[in-house]
């Protein structure tokens, strides 16, 4: 006969899990919206060493409640060549300290006060303010809510495992030994895998602790299979990726693994220091004990492996190799999934393109040039790609950050676009212009142009960079005014033929409309360096 009251239990755990998830999603969407982009520029700038970059990680991760949102940070910032694929390795490590939090606020919060009745009106007003209110306020209202939900996710949780006793005991789950402990951190994975949150999984474990319905040792190694857990959708989220994100996804999984393996072995080492330090803590504050178990062999993992973050960083490398074909593009369509990580790549794809022009045109001006002749056709198709998928991007809220970014790079594919059709149809007017004695000192002005703006992706000078491209086609602009006159003076007095003028002036016009473009492009692409948060 079936026993409904058993299957109630069940049901009303799920509930209370179901809450506490909906409830984290909410509160973790209400501070990205609240706070997501300052954040995102704060760990950039504060991100100039995989140590910072951990110190940074473990911040954002905390305040915003989501390590997904950190790593895709990450890889954006790589993916945009803003940051180097090491120090995107200290902010992965440092989000897995920060999404021990969760845990903490758990652990004492939800165990310790009962906060479901007071925390309700807390959820009516954060309702209303998301309803009614515009912007921060209501993304703050909308972050209340999400908070208040958690605790009455636990609660309800709570009152499901105290009618746990006949249904689910420690004796149930694989016993506290080498084998048993390997099959809880595989149970871990799995509820991690299921929920798709590992914060989720902790609070269940916790709750189920505090019932009695596992025993301490088993709540240490369900949490370790949590940890684990969460590098399965970072492995699926890199398949058919770029190589900046696949890479970056791997290190995740294998950095997990890595502390998993510390983990476990330091589940007795963590019983014995606690029983010699205080015998009766785990017995007391066992849900406080978890949670330290849990922060202490995060950060333990990271302090040891920073230091060989370079030496990790050139494994994974060597690991994933990158495609030569996949030197220029590395858009992929799941980028779009989320807005920033696809305009940084965008962003990327187009400085490269961008450079790859630029050393073309270096070459022709200098036969001597140590850069080499491009394939136009292959640079045309690489920049219909690129196009094609900047044209994919939407953003919905005209005062969004991103919306700028996304209205930047617009404008730089745009004058990419042109500058390209420039080199396609009209390079012989640029041999034409290095044969003209009065061309020489203009034409040597726009020489260095090219290479300044090719090294200013190793130096960063945008701005004076961006001044020297706007003066150098004021004084193009003069010159050319002046030149016309002058050809068409010498065509009419017989000492140019109408061929030869025509050829003179355009090889300046096409200098003219050249650096018209390269100074439109360097002005976009640096606002969008800016929007993208460097």
């Amino acid at each position: 006969m079936i026993d409904f009251s058993k299957i109630l239990v069940i049901v009303t755990l799920l509930g209370g899990l179901g809450i506490f998830l909906i409830g984290l999603i909410i509160m973790t969407k209400g501070l990205q919206s609240l706070a997501g982009d300052t954040l995102r520029n704060a760990m950039l700038h504060f991100t100039k060493s995989p140590y910072s970059g951990a110190l940074s990680g473990a911040i954002m991760t905390t305040l915003l409640q989501s390590s997904s949102a950190t790593t895709v940070a990450a890889v954006g910032f790589v993916g945009a060549g803003i940051i180097s694929f090491s120090q995107s390795l200290g902010i992965i490590f440092g989000a897995n300290i920060g999404s021990t939090f969760t845990g903490w606020l758990v652990a004492i919060f939800g165990f310790k006060f009962n906060l479901e009745t007071f925390v309700l009106p807390f959820i009516f007003l954060g309702a209303i303010l998301k309803l009614f209110a515009k912007e921060n306020v209501a993304s703050a209202g909308f972050t209340l809510a999400g908070f208040g939900l958690i605790f009455v996710g636990i609660s309800t949780m709570q009152e499901a495992v105290s009618g746990f006793e006949n249904i689910l005991t420690p004796d149930l789950l694989p016993n506290d030994s080498f084998g048993g402990r390997l099959l809880l951190i595989a149970i871990g994975i799995g509820i991690t895998m299921i929920t798709q949150a590992s914060s989720a999984g902790i609070a269940m474990t916790l709750t189920l602790l505090y019932g009695g319905a596992v025993n301490f040792e088993q709540a240490l190694a369900l949490i370790i299979g949590m940890d684990v857990g969460t590098t399965v959708t970072a492995a699926m989220a890199t398949i058919g990726a770029n190589i900046n994100a696949k890479r970056t996804g791997f290190s995740h999984v294998i950095y997990n693994f890595i502390s998993a393996i510390f983990a476990f072995l330091f589940i007795t080492p963590f019983i014995s220091i606690l029983n010699y330090i205080k015998p009766e803590f785990i017995l007391e504050n066992a849900q406080i004990a978890v949670v330290v178990f849990h922060s202490s062999y995060n950060i333990i993992s990271v302090l040891l492996i920073l230091p060989f973050t370079n030496i990790f960083a050139n494994f994974i490398k060597k690991l994933i190799k990158e495609n030569s074909n996949n030197s220029i593009n590395n858009l992929n369509e799941e980028f779009l999934k989320e807005p920033k990580l696809a305009l940084n790549a965008t962003l990327q794809s187009i400085i490269k393109e961008y450079i790859t022009i630029l050393k073309h045109i270096e070459f022709i001006l200098n036969k001597e040039s140590k850069y080499q002749r491009m394939d136009i056709k292959e640079v045309q198709n690489i920049l219909n790609i690129t196009h094609k998928f900047l044209d994919k991007i939407h953003i919905k809220q005209k005062d969004s950050p991103d919306w700028a970014y996304l209205v930047d790079l617009i404008h730089a594919i745009d004058h990419l676009q042109r500058l390209h059709e420039r080199c396609e149809e009209e390079e012989d007017r640029i041999i034409c212009a290095k044969n003209i004695i009065e061309l020489k000192d203009i034409l040597n002005q726009f020489h260095t142009n090219i290479l300044s703006t090719i090294l200013v992706q190793k130096t960063n000078n945008w701005n004076q960079l961006i001044k020297n491209s706007e003066e150098l086609t004021k004084d193009i602009e003069k010159i050319r005014q002046q030149y016309r006159e002058d050809i068409a003076n010498k065509i009419a007095t017989g000492e140019l033929d109408v061929p030869d003028g025509s050829d003179r002036l355009e090889a300046i016009r096409w200098i003219n409309r050249v650096s018209i473009h390269i100074y439109r492009i360097n002005y976009y692409i640096h606002k969008a360096i800016l929007s993208s948060g460097k």
